[in-house]
C-alpha cells in the first residue's frame, strides 16, 4: 500500500518538520510582539490606513476577517481584510502584519508581475488542490495510470502557485517596512518587531512550498513520470 511507502516518509519528514517549526515560531513572535504595544498607539488598521493614504490607494477598503491571522488582500475587489487582532490592536506585531497587508496593496497598483500572475493562476491552483489528492488516491488503489498521471499534473498547478506565491509575499513585506519606516508608524527601536514577525510569517511560506515540492517530487517518482519506473 502506498500509504506505508518508506519513500514518502524520506521525502517528506524534514519537510514536515520545517513546517511544524515555522508555525511555531510564527506564533511564538505574533504572541510576543501582540504584547508591545507601540509608542504612538497606532493600531493596525491605522497603520494600513497611513500606508495606502501615503500612496494615494484612497480606493481601498480595510474591512475585519474573521480567525487567527486570516488576513489578506483581496485585489479583485480591492478590499484589504485584518483578523480582529490585528485590525484593532496597536501592537508591533499587528503593525508588521497590516503594513504587509498594505503591500499587497501596493503591488497591485504598482501593476507588479509575480502578483498579477499568482491572482492568474487562483482557478487552476483552486481546482488543481480540489481534484488532484481524490484522483491520485484512486488511481494508486486501482493502479491506474492515467488517473495517476492526471492527478500528477493537477497537484502541479497547486504546486506552481505557491512558488509563485513566494516572490509576492517576500517583496511584500520589504515594501511593508519600507512604508511603516517612511511614514514614521515605528521608531528604529521598534522595526526589529515588526521585521521578525514578517520574517517568521514568510518561512510559513518557504515550508508550505517545500513540502508541496517534495509530495510532487513523490508522485513523479511513484507514477514513472520522472525515473522511468513505477515501481
Amino acid at each position: 500500500m502506498f500509504y506505508f511507502d518508506p519513500l514518502y516518509f524520506i521525502l517528506i519528514a524534514p519537510a514536515f518538520l520545517l513546517s511544524l517549526a515555522a508555525q511555531m515560531w510564527v506564533q511564538s513572535a505574533f504572541r510576543k510582539y501582540g504584547e508591545r504595544m507601540n509608542r504612538r498607539g497606532i493600531t493596525g488598521a491605522r497603520a494600513a490606513e497611513l500606508i495606502l493614504a501615503r500612496a494615494g490607494l484612497d480606493d481601498v477598503r480595510i474591512e475585519t476577517a474573521q480567525g487567527f491571522l486570516s488576513d489578506h488582500y483581496d485585489p479583485r475587489s480591492r478590499v484589504l481584510r485584518l483578523s480582529p487582532d490585528v485590525y484593532s490592536t496597536p501592537s508591533l506585531a499587528a503593525v508588521g502584519v497590516a503594513a504587509h497587508e498594505a503591500g499587497h496593496a501596493l503591488q497591485h497598483a504598482a501593476g507588479y508581475a509575480p502578483l498579477s500572475l499568482r491572482t492568474a493562476l487562483v482557478p487552476a491552483a483552486s481546482v488543481g488542490s480540489q481534484l488532484a489528492w481524490p484522483l491520485l488516491v484512486f488511481g494508486f488503489l486501482l493502479q491506474a495510470t492515467a488517473l495517476v498521471k492526471l492527478g500528477v499534473v493537477f497537484f502541479a498547478a497547486a504546486v506552481v502557485f505557491q512558488l509563485v506565491t513566494l516572490p509576492v509575499e517576500f517583496n511584500a513585506s520589504r515594501r511593508a517596512l519600507a512604508a511603516v519606516e517612511s511614514v514614521g508608524i515605528l521608531g528604529p527601536d521598534e522595526m526589529p518587531g515588526a521585521r521578525q514577525v514578517l520574517t517568521a510569517a514568510a518561512l510559513t511560506y518557504v515550508a508550505a512550498a517545500v513540502t508541496s515540492v517534495m509530495q510532487l517530487l513523490y508522485f513523479l517518482l511513484r507514477s514513472g513520470m520522472l525515473g522511468g519506473s513505477d515501481e
